[in-house]
């Protein structure tokens, strides 16, 4: 029994350090790209906020980023131990790291979206098993978020990518579909981000492959020359394409490139990659499998960036713009891309779930939004003594997924203002245009500074839909997010995406 408690801590440990603590190499990846980063622009102002939640996140024991993602385990044991009591101990552990906070609720049913509350379900968490011979237990654990998670990306060579011409089934040919992964990939999953690849297997070895690249230091060396060398260039050549953080251009599009392989059919040649975010939340330690107890930390090596008493960057140059709503048509269409806003007042949250539902035939608002903010998030949320809701994170969650809906539904109730990240397509524009509209992009995984924006639950709506889904009213403060998408026809996603494929195509010539 008292290993068994003193596993579950040990585990507790490992999640909760996951979730609110960047590891040392991550945190030297980020100082080189806000080093990198010319001073006054929109990307240095994103990184001056990232670095500043990644102080606060620390400080308060809070999670880095409000998704916090599918928790995906690799477990190594020695031969003999049972596997499954540790399977138990990780549920235990799970579940009581979401009751205080640590997690959001991400475990949805597929069928009737019921949310367990718990991160706990059918296959969730994912743990994997191997044994080994060595005589102590490691543990690795990830926390991948659904917006970097949906710009995963497999290729079935030889294909014709966008930018980049034909790509065939050698190294040239893998080197292509790795630098179309990075461009395509956008502000959508919250650059500069992170890549792990897999050279080869079935569909599903390719993607594990891929994930299990994510779990090696950021600055190692592949043990096989080509692919030391081919990452080496995935990220150089990435940070000239000019995506950059968030999307908003930049010199910081990659951080980090990985690269495995294994064999695979002589008909099937994938390559498939995945995506991670800045919030590169990976953790792993060793355990005495007698005991329960921690023996060891991974990621440990070298300096630890604080990003403490940092000079910010002066923005003073941009253009701040207050905003209370309602906010009427006329404020909205004096915006133009680049301002920088600061909300203050009253803002809803509404993601798929509630965007999904306003769209029904005679279906209305449970509150009046003629002239309201949409905010696209899914706080983690908790009861303070009193048994009041209180935020815990909330960060912005990728907008792009709303796109069927938003213009339709902002006509609809009078919305003006919707923000994420990420930025919106063409049907969103246009109804912006029409409809006299704004889209305002947030700094993504930026959970911990926009907590601390939000002054006060005021009530929730929909709560049947689980508690990232749920409508929250929230009154804020020096809520600050930037103008991407105007009510002219304007969008620096657009224009990002196409000043950035015209880069990409500067690399169609074979290198390997």
């Amino acid at each position: 029994m008292a290993y068994l408690e003193t596993l579950e801590k040990s585990l507790y440990s490992l999640v909760t350090e996951t979730s609110t603590n960047l590891p040392k190499d991550v945190r030297r990846a980020i100082k080189a790209a806000k080093e990198a980063e010319n001073a006054g622009t929109r990307a240095a102002m994103s990184l001056d906020t990232i670095t500043t939640n990644i102080v606060m996140a620390e400080d308060n024991v809070s999670p880095i980023c409000q998704d916090t993602g599918l928790p995906t385990f690799k477990v190594y044991t020695p031969v003999g131990v049972n596997q499954i009591e540790i399977k138990k101990a990780i549920q235990t552990a799970i579940a009581a790291a979401t009751g205080d906070a640590k997690l959001r609720p991400n475990s949805v049913d597929s069928l009737t979206g019921k949310n367990s509350g718990t991160n706990i379900g059918a296959g969730l968490p994912v743990i994997k098993f191997e044994q080994w011979e060595n005589d102590y237990i490691t543990v690795k654990l990830i926390l991948k978020g659904g917006g970097c998670e949906n710009k995963n990306i497999q290729y079935s060579l030889p294909t014709e990518l966008e930018g980049l011409g034909r790509a065939g089934r050698d190294l040239d040919g893998i080197r292509k579909c790795i630098l179309h992964s990075v461009w395509q990939a956008q502000g959508q999953g919250c650059s500069a981000g992170f890549i792990g690849v897999g050279i080869g297997g079935d569909r599903s070895s390719g993607y594990d492959l891929a994930k299990e690249q994510l779990f090696r230091h950021v600055d190692d060396v592949n043990p096989i020359e080509d692919l030391a060398k081919l990452e080496k260039y995935i990220v150089e050549k990435s940070n000239t394409f000019g995506v950059g953080t968030m999307g908003f251009g930049g010199e910081a599009t990659l951080l980090g490139c990985k690269i495995g392989v294994m064999d695979r059919l002589p008909a099937s040649f994938f390559v498939s990659v995945a995506y991670n975010c800045w919030a590169y939340r990976r953790m792993a330690i060793d355990i005495d499998p007698a005991t329960g107890e921690i023996t060891n930390w991974h990621y440990q090596d070298g300096e630890k960036i604080t990003f403490r008493d940092e000079v910010k960057q002066d923005n003073s140059d941009n253009k701040v713009v207050e905003l209370i709503a309602p906010i009427t048509e006329e404020k909205i269409r004096s915006l133009k891309v680049g301002d920088v806003v600061k909300i203050s007042g009253r803002m809803y949250t509404g993601r798929d779930a509630i965007h999904h539902h306003l769209i029904g035939e005679g279906v209305e608002a449970p509150v009046d939004l003629d002239g309201q903010i949409i905010y696209h998030c899914g706080p983690v949320m908790a009861k303070d003594e009193s048994g009041n809701w209180v935020v815990k994170a909330a960060g912005p969650t990728t907008s792009i997924r709303e796109e069927p809906y938003q213009g339709d539904i902002m006509k609809k109730f009078g919305i003006r203002a919707v923000m994420g990240k990420g930025g919106m397509g063409p049907k969103t524009l246009k109804a912006l245009n029409e409809h006299g509209g704004v889209y305002l992009n947030a700094i993504g995984g930026a959970a911990q500074y926009y907590a601390d924006c939000i002054k006060s639950v005021d009530g929730v709506d929909l709560m049947e839909f689980g508690i990232p889904e749920a409508m929250w009213h929230l009154s804020v403060e020096g809520f600050t997010a930037v103008v991407t998408m105007d009510s002219h026809g304007n969008s620096l996603h657009a224009d990002v995406e196409k000043s950035s494929l015209d880069k990409l195509a500067l690399h169609a010539e074979r290198v390997f």
